[in-house]
Formats: C-alpha cells, sequence, structure tokens
C-alpha cells in the first residue's frame, strides 16, 4: 500500500496487541517501569510510549542526499512512561542505573549532546516549537531501551522519537505519522547530526510483515513484501560508534562530502550551484537516469581527493564562502574531499534500492538470490567508495557470507554497529551456529552478550501509545 499522510500514531490498551510475538515478555517489562516509575514519583504513569529501532536492509547513506531507502522496524524499542505535572519540570529517570537522573525547567535547557538526556531534549524541544506551546507542561519521566546502543539500529534517533511522542500526547498535541516523523528528523540536529530522516520515517510508518521503502520530498513510503523462504538477522561486531560524538569526523564529513560533490556537478552542468544541496537534486534538474549520473560522475570529477582550495576555485569562492556554502560547523576543519566516490556509491546505491524493490514486487525464480546479491554489493560499495566500514565489520560480513547468507552488509552509519544478513530460512539455525563460533566464541567477552548480539528478526511495527489500562497490576513483584 501507499501510505496515507492522514495516519496518526495509534493509542493502544492492550500490549499483546504492539507486541503480539512476545505479549508475556512485554508485561512483564512494562510492570517493572510502572513499578520503578511508582517508587520514584509516588504516582503510576497516564501513559506510555514506544519507538522501535530499526534495520536497514538496502540504501546506506543516502536519505541525506535525497534519495529513497528500505528499513524495517525491530521489536526492540525505546519505552517512555509519563505522568505530566503542574511544577513547571521535566524530571527524566532511566530504567538503567548508569544513567543519571535528571531535571530541568520546561523553558530553561541547553542541548550539547554530551549526555543520555540531551536525546530526550532534542525531540521535546523540536514538538514544544512546532506545535508552538506556549507554556509547556511539565513531566515525570523514566526511560527504557532494549535497542543495542550505537550499534546501527537507530538507538537515539529511537529515543528522540519516544520523546517527541511523549510530549505531543502529553501537552494534547496531534500530528500525522509523517508530520511527527518529519518534526523528529529535523530536531535531532539539536545535537549536531545532519541525518535524512530514515530513522525517524521508520520508527513512525513501520508495519508488521513488511519492510517499507521510503521516499523524501516529501515523505511517502510504500509497503515492500519479502520473498517467502527468508529471514533476516543481525549481528552487532561489538565496535560502538556514537553518532553524535563523531559526527564532525566521520556521519558529518560524508554529508558534507556529498553536498559538494552535488554542487560541483551542479556547476559543472550549467545549474546553479548554490540551489542545490543533494545529490538527487542534480539528478532532478538535469531529469536523467541514475545510470547517466554515474557516467557524468566519472566524467565531471577526478578520483583523487580534492583540497578545499580546488573546490574554492571551481565554485569561484572564497574559503569563508565554502564555510559558509558547503560545510557545517562540525566539518569546518575538512581539508581533504573524496568527491568522486562518495557520489559514485550514493546513484550506485540509490539505484540498488530501486532494483530491490522491482525484484521484491515481480518476485521472480531467482528473486532471494537477486536481493542477496544487492545487499553484498551494498556493503562492498559502502566498505570501499563510502568507507564507512571498520575492518570488524568486514570481517563479521565475511563470516556471515561464508556461513550461508545469500546477502550480507553492514546497516547504520557503519564505522561499527550491526550487519543485517538475509539467510534462507531453512539454514538459520546452522547459520546462527557458524557465525557464533567464528566471530563470537573466540573472545569471552563478545560470547557473554550473545544473546543480544546475533538474532533473527522480522518486520515490525510502528510507534505506539499505550494506555495505563494496559499495564496489569504490578504489585505482586
Amino acid at each position: 500500500m501507499e501510505g496515507e499522510n492522514k495516519e496518526f500514531v495509534p493509542i493502544c490498551g492492550d500490549l499483546n496487541i504492539v507486541y503480539p510475538t512476545s505479549g508475556a515478555a512485554a508485561t512483564s517489562r512494562y510492570q517493572a517501569i510502572k513499578k520503578k516509575f511508582d517508587s520514584l514519583y509516588g504516582v503510576a504513569p497516564l501513559f506510555y510510549c514506544r519507538a522501535p529501532g530499526r534495520v536497514n536492509i538496502i540504501g546506506e547513506h543516502i536519505d541525506y542526499c535525497g534519495y529513497g531507502v528500505l528499513p524495517m522496524a525491530i521489536e526492540q524499542d525505546i519505552v517512555i512512561a509519563v505522568a505530566p505535572s503542574h511544577d513547571g519540570k521535566i524530571v527524566l529517570c532511566n530504567m538503567d542505573t548508569k544513567f543519571k537522573r535528571y531535571e530541568v525547567g520546561t523553558e530553561d535547557y541547553n542541548i550539547d549532546g554530551k549526555e543520555w538526556y540531551h536525546y530526550f531534549l532534542c525531540g521535546y524541544k523540536g514538538i514544544v516549537e512546532h506545535l508552538d506551546i506556549k507554556h509547556p507542561i511539565g513531566m515525570n519521566i523514566v526511560v527504557d531501551g532494549n535497542v543495542p546502543k550505537n550499534a546501527g539500529l537507530s538507538s537515539s534517533s529511537a529515543f528522540v522519537c519516544c520523546s517527541g511522542l511523549a510530549t505531543m500526547h502529553a501537552n494534547g498535541g496531534k500530528l500525522t505519522k509523517i508530520e511527527i516523523a518529519e518534526v523528529c528528523t529535523k530536531c535531532e540536529r539539536y545535537i549536531g547530526t545532519e541525518g535524512g530522516g530514515m530513522d525517524q520515517a521508520c520508527s513512525f510508518l513501520a508495519g508488521f510483515g513488511t519492510a517499507k521503502h521510503i521516499e523524501f520530498d516529501p515523505l511517502r513510503y510504500k509497503d515492500i513484501t519479502i520473498p517467502d523462504g527468508v529471514v533476516f538477522v543481525i549481528a552487532n561486531s561489538l565496535v560502538e560508534m556514537n553518532k553524535s560524538k563523531t559526527a564532525g569526523t566521520h556521519f558529518n564529513v560524508r554529508v558534507v562530502e556529498c553536498r559538494t560533490a552535488a554542487q560541483v556537478l551542479a556547476k559543472t552542468k550549467g545549474i546553479d550551484w548554490k540551489s542545490v544541496r543533494k545529490l538527487a537534486q542534480v539528478q532532478e534538474k538535469l531529469d536523467v537516469t541514475l545510470e547517466k549520473m554515474l557516467e557524468f560522475v566519472d566524467e565531471v570529477l577526478h578520483n583523487e581527493p580534492y583540497t578545499r582550495e580546488e573546490i574554492c576555485k571551481i565554485l569561484e569562492i572564497s574559503d569563508d564562502e565554502l564555510i559558509k556554502q558547503c560545510l557545517s560547523e562540525s566539518t569546518e576543519h575538512v581539508s581533504s574531499f573524496k568527491l568522486q566516490d562518495r557520489a559514485r556509491h550514493v546513484y550506485s546505491e540509490a539505484k540498488r534500492v530501486l532494483e530491490f524493490r522491482e525484484v521484491c514486487e515481480r518476485k521472480p525464480n531467482n528473486a532471494i538470490v537477486c536481493l542477496g546479491g544487492l545487499m553484498n554489493k551494498s556493503h562492498d560499495s559502502c566498505s570501499f567508495q563510502y568507507e564507512c566500514s571498520c575492518d570488524e565489520l568486514d570481517e563479521l560480513v565475511k563470516c556471515c557470507r561464508s556461513a550461508g547468507a545469500l546477502g550480507s552488509r553492514l546497516t547504520g552509519a557503519g564505522w561499527g554497529g550491526c550487519t543485517v544478513s538475509m539467510v534462507p530460512s531453512s539454514l538459520l539455525h546452522d547459520f546462527l551456529h557458524k557465525v557464533q563460533f567464528e566471530y563470537y566464541s573466540k573472545d569471552p567477552a563478545k560470547l557473554a552478550v550473545i544473546n543480544h548480539s546475533l538474532f533473527a528478526t522480522s518486520p515490525g511495527d510502528g510507534a505506539a501509545i499505550i494506555t495505563s489500562e494496559a499495564i496489569k497490576d504490578c504489585s505482586n513483584l
């Protein structure tokens, strides 16, 4: 189905609707959150919000370039329990005791991305400003999350989305799924990351049983049914990559390289380059195919890294203008830009996403082999052209492929985190055993967390508001 712009986040009174395959575990978890909440604040939560993490099947680092992606939600999520207050304060506590309690006024706070609660404040600030809430209500809050952190499964974006949803509901606001996803995409920039919207869109728009082809400008989506006979397996390399802390040396640098590549291509092709921010805009303005854009990349951009001086000369601007037009606060220091490699990855990855969707829709006899091949090409491009992999991820991908995966690739921003592999259902048990032996068993620290690091998953549901009535009495806990 094509996504409608008028769908709202559901309000559920039954945990089994939200967690149909793990209702008992979810009930136990929510009871523990409720008990903790009562011990901290002396009252029960009025409502709960949940926002899932996601795994991107294919389409890496192209959402912020204007191209569609193909993720699915996972069942692991961020949960926020909320009781509104009237003392003008936000009080944040976490079920994980290593995250300290935080208290701040509803109108007096700072965000710099250094502390866990800044992700909550991102979503809070975005909703308050978007809805123009003059006097936001205070909130007592407990946060819980089981999305692996810094693993490329969108734990931070899920937190921002959950915060935005909780803030909206507590203050009586109402936004469609698409509207709130767009707000949460923009407000994550308060902590310095320049994402394109995939994580937030998937967290709100996801649905059971289907992946989503999500496109941007305007935000829209289509359900994609994966062919029968395969399952997706997530494997964590256990190399952590904090996107906000490394934005100025990793993630945001790639954003800037893509933006600069788009502007150099536009200038060379006679387009008003100052109106261009994304590689997709160049294709749109030239009205050509992705194949043709790949030809233009090889024709216009040289393989060697560009210097700042060279880019200034091409665009006919000063270094100060380069900072203003192309760079960002966190990337002012960048002196070398691999424009051809980055643009080639983006255009070829955008093409692979469309091919993946087309195979899922046509379902030829060799569909799963074709899909696996596209995933493998995606990882190779991420590793060699976009350079967002790492030795451990490349090793893990190699292990997954040799263990029987039809396709395996990094997922998420990269530089650590997880792989996603498409595995024949009949081989799942053997696959898990082989990957455990080859990657995890040789290191006792890795083996100790195997249950949270290697698991099969299927497309989960999107964000939800859960009523207090859905949580059974926890007095016996």
